[in-house]
């Protein structure tokens, strides 16, 4: 299985905070992001910062594991 976990207005526009998806061989992290934005496109619209096991990701073709952990983010801004 692998952990997906939303922040902020991400989590908001998906209406969870987290969920799981089943792990297939060969599956890499734009398989994820395409599955998921499909799905919920209002809320990949947003998403500004992926992280794979708590390190930031831009490479989409990032080769996954099975007990992985992904979070999708939007950019924040606070004072």
């Amino acid at each position: 299985m692998i952990r997906i976990l939303f922040f902020g207005p991400v989590a908001e526009r998906v209406q969870m905070r987290e969920t799981q998806i089943v792990f297939t061989a060969g599956m890499r992290l734009q398989d994820v992001v395409a599955s998921l934005g499909a799905q919920h496109p209002q809320a990949f619209d947003i998403v500004s910062f992926t992280a794979v096991n708590q390190a930031q990701v831009k490479d989409m073709q990032l080769p996954l594991n099975d007990g992985d952990e992904i979070a999708f983010m939007a950019k924040f801004s606070g004072g």
